[in-house]
């Protein structure tokens, strides 16, 4: 009698093996090559959720099949440990920072050791500790030597309750979260890292393998613009300055007729006349109020206030009015457009409602310019009303225009970017201190490179003002200058918790350096990551600066290489059984350490990996459990309890299941390749099901059953680690099997007859795909869905149904 299956049991006894025997800890330097994988750290909540299992155990199988493969693969794991839930959790609980977020590792530690996963835990960085933010500080200081990190006034959230700036997650419905006071829009002096030098080689992704949806959206963000800079002369008494506007339609400047400034913008108190300057002060404290995604709704009603003050337009003398608008923002171009409202909807509605000028600047076929127009049209064929370009044909125009203005002194062509430079600082205290203090002589000193750390005080006070507790020690705020020795004040922001990842991969390599934050020969032989996994919402935060990071490390001479993660492949979003996102609230959150406890990890494990295709997410349900477990103790049984053994490598039998046995090896691996979870386990079952015909039947050859049972442990062994270690062991094989090499199939062996299959959405036909004639509905419908007419068909939507009939047709319909 063969024992039954007892997960459980089976999981800590490897696990704890595992560990004692470090076998998965890469090797420096290694003839093998080498194979970086690496999963996005998780932020020490306290517990890990089915959001974490779902992103790391398939980066974990695949790091594991990179392994079997040959390679030597790092794949490391660490906390990204600063931020401001610790701040939240002292505040309300009253616990040290530092305390929360150590007890929280220590237990997630223990439940990401419990998912069996092949981390190199030698490895662990934590951000943090001090041994981790030194370097942090380190990099702070090389992007200060470099002229990338500076200091200058810019717009924060304001609680004047409690006198303090607030990050964006403190603001909720423009209020702060603490007093509940309405929060304005403030300058305040902070310090930014200069990410706008590297805007135009950001736009690049040359030589790595990323999603497109990722590049677009790193690119929408960037935000390239090619247009001109144009000055427009203050007309206002004893005002010498110009208002630079940028304009990607230079060509339209003769329709120019009124200027707008936010209400942020310097010049606006030098021009507002005395009449004006109590209606202007008031809307500029509305504007203050309010977030720039409502100042930029397009929703909204279009509100503004006269300056009293004109401009004059350089091209034709003409005085127009200077005006302020909140759907102006000073952090986007020069804080300043000329409003062309013949040609901009936007600025069309303006001057509709204020009563301003509309003049059109270019004629159009379907459009009486002569008469007043009803709405704004963009393009024309020739310019009208635009002096001596009169008759100029629209595709001339902005090469016209431009280099008249430069001639003439009034203008220049140029690129813009949406992009503005990384603000770093935070007014909290659970960060890494920027190494800056401030001397009355000597002025702005970065702290010394062997002075660093920079520590932060520990059992410091929160107070419910909500003041970060660094302001309020002096023993610590206070100091002596590096230069002089006299007096001088740290710095009491921190740093934003998004530079603690953005070079956290170069230091995995070397986690313990104390010398210095990594050894070049191991950033020589390990960077860059060869395999990035993680979320698709990080698309214009980490992934953007974490690119950014590393260009400047280039330039740094600190790494080689372009980029510093070859391949990424973003993962979906997991959802709860009533296919919403998981929350307390909706009550449809299932707790991993649950089905851990149930079915085993492998099984969990599994289940995540079989819902539907990786990228794509979706609905968790504890019920689909069942078929993965039932699969699992099939798997058990079939390596346990073979058929009677005989000698018939002949037997038609015999030949048919070495075909399996090759198509199977050949489909697992380009699935596992590929990402294709959801896939490779149902041809794992179809495999499990062909053996299972084979035992039926009474016997089998002896060698093409061992090496059958051998191949389908190999093949899952990444996806259920545990129970094929167990049954490799059992099988008298030699520790480890994760320490196997892959199996290799015979092509001649391997081939599988396909056919082609019709692929549709709602009925129209959108491509054909080669498949076998048995293949199953998940691998139709993953194949299907990778062809770009389907997915442009589907629009980002769901199929409420799939009609599927092998070798015939797949079906979406939405």
């Amino acid at each position: 009698m063969v024992d039954r299956y007892e997960p459980r049991a089976i999981e800590e006894k490897w696990q704890r093996r595992w560990e004692a025997d470090r076998i998965y800890a890469a090797v420096d330097f290694d003839q093998r090559p080498k194979w970086y994988a690496l999963t996005m750290f998780p932020y020490p909540s306290g517990d890990l959720h089915t959001g974490h299992w779902y992103a790391m155990a398939p980066s974990d199988a695949h790091a594991r099949f990179r392994r079997m493969q040959g390679y030597n693969v790092l794949f490391p794991m660490g906390f990204d440990a600063f931020g401001l839930p610790a701040e939240n959790a002292a505040i309300k609980r009253g616990i040290d920072p530092k305390e929360w977020t150590y007890a929280n590792i220590e237990r997630m530690r223990k439940q990401l050791r419990m998912m069996g996963a092949s981390f190199d835990w030698d490895r662990e960085i934590v951000t943090c500790d001090p041994e981790y933010y030194k370097w942090t500080q380190w990099w702070f200081l090389q992007f200060y030597k470099h002229g990338l990190a500076y200091r200058a006034r810019a717009l924060a959230n304001w609680c004047p309750g409690c006198q303090t700036v607030l990050a964006n997650e403190q603001v909720i419905d423009g209020r702060c979260e603490r007093s509940d006071d309405i929060v304005e829009r403030r300058f305040l002096t902070q310090w930014f890292f200069r990410i706008t030098a590297y805007a135009e080689e950001l736009l690049k992704f040359d030589g790595i393998d990323w999603p497109e949806r990722i590049k677009v959206m790193q690119r929408n963000w960037i935000g390239r613009s090619e247009g001109a800079y144009l000055d427009f002369p203050v007309d206002v008494p004893g005002v010498e300055e110009k208002i630079r506007v940028f304009t990607t339609r230079p060509d339209t400047v003769y329709g120019a007729t009124f200027v707008v400034l936010a209400p942020e913008h310097d010049l606006v108190p030098k021009v507002t006349t005395p009449e004006q300057r109590a209606v202007v002060e008031e809307y500029q404290r509305q504007a203050s109020r309010e977030t720039e995604i409502e100042r930029m709704s397009t929703e909204r009603e279009k509100t503004g206030v006269f300056t009293g003050a004109y401009a004059i337009n350089p091209f034709n003398g003409r005085r127009i009015p200077i005006w302020i608008a909140d759907y102006v923002l000073v952090t986007y171009g020069t804080g300043a457009i000329m409003a062309v409202p013949a040609h901009d909807q936007r600025d069309f509605e303006f001057a509709a409602k204020y009563g301003l000028d509309i003049i059109p600047v270019f004629d159009h076929p379907e459009i009486d310019v002569t008469k007043p127009l009803e709405r704004a049209f963009e393009h024309g064929t020739r310019m009208i009303n635009s002096g001596p370009f009169d008759g100029t044909p629209a595709e001339d125009a902005i090469r016209a225009v431009v280099e008249y203005a430069e001639r003439e002194g009034i203008g220049q062509r140029a690129v813009t970017y949406r992009l503005r430079d990384w603000l770093i600082s935070r007014q909290r205290y659970w960060g890494a201190p920027i190494p800056i203090v401030y001397c009355d002589a000597c002025g702005t000193v970065p702290v010394p490179e062997d002075q660093l750390p920079v520590l932060l005080p520990e059992k410091v006070q929160f107070l419910p003002t909500g003041q970060s507790p660094l302001t309020m020690i002096p023993e610590w705020v206070n100091t002596s200058c590096p230069q002089c020795g006299g007096p001088a004040r740290r710095e009491t922001d921190t740093m934003d918790t998004f530079i603690c990842s953005s070079w956290y991969q170069m230091r995995y390599i070397d986690p313990h350096n104390a010398e210095r934050p990594f050894s070049p020969a191991l950033a020589e032989y390990w960077l860059p990551v060869d395999q990035y996994t993680g979320g698709a919402e990080h698309a214009v935060m980490h992934l953007l600066y974490t690119r950014f990071f590393w260009k400047a490390a280039r330039d740094m001479g600190l790494v080689k290489g372009d980029e510093p993660m070859l391949r990424l492949f973003n993962q979906g979003v997991i959802l709860g059984p009533d296919g919403n996102r998981m929350s307390k609230s909706r009550g449809n959150v299932v707790a991993p350490d649950e089905q851990v406890e149930q079915y085993g990890a492998d099984a969990f494990r599994c289940q995540l990996m079989f819902i539907g295709p990786w990228e794509l997410g979706g609905p968790y349900n504890p019920t689909g459990m069942q078929g993965i477990v039932r699969w699992l103790r099939r798997v058990w049984s079939l390596a346990l309890e073979p058929p009677q053994l005989v000698d018939a490598p002949d037997a038609p039998e015999t030949l048919a299941l070495r075909r399996a046995m090759h198509k199977t090896i050949r489909v697992v691996t380009d699935d596992m390749e590929h990402f294709r979870f959801n896939t490779l386990i149902a041809r794992h079952m179809e495999f499990c099901s062909e053996l299972q015909r084979v035992r039926e039947r009474g016997q089998a050859d002896r060698d093409a059953w061992n090496e059958a049972v051998e191949t389908m442990l190999l093949l899952i062994a990444p996806l259920a680690p545990h129970i094929t270690e167990e049954l490799w062991e059992r099988l008298g094989k030699p520790y480890s099997i994760h320490l196997q090499r892959w199996p290799s199939y015979d092509p001649d062996l391997a081939k599988d007859e396909e056919v082609e299959v019709v692929v549709q959405v709602n009925g129209k036909v959108r491509g054909h795909l080669r498949l076998a004639p048995d293949a199953p509905e998940e691998v139709a419908r993953t194949r299907a869905l990778e062809l770009e007419r389907v997915r442009a068909a589907l629009d980002g939507g769901t199929p409420r149904r799939v009609i599927y009939v092998p070798g015939k047709l797949v079906n979406f319909v939405v």
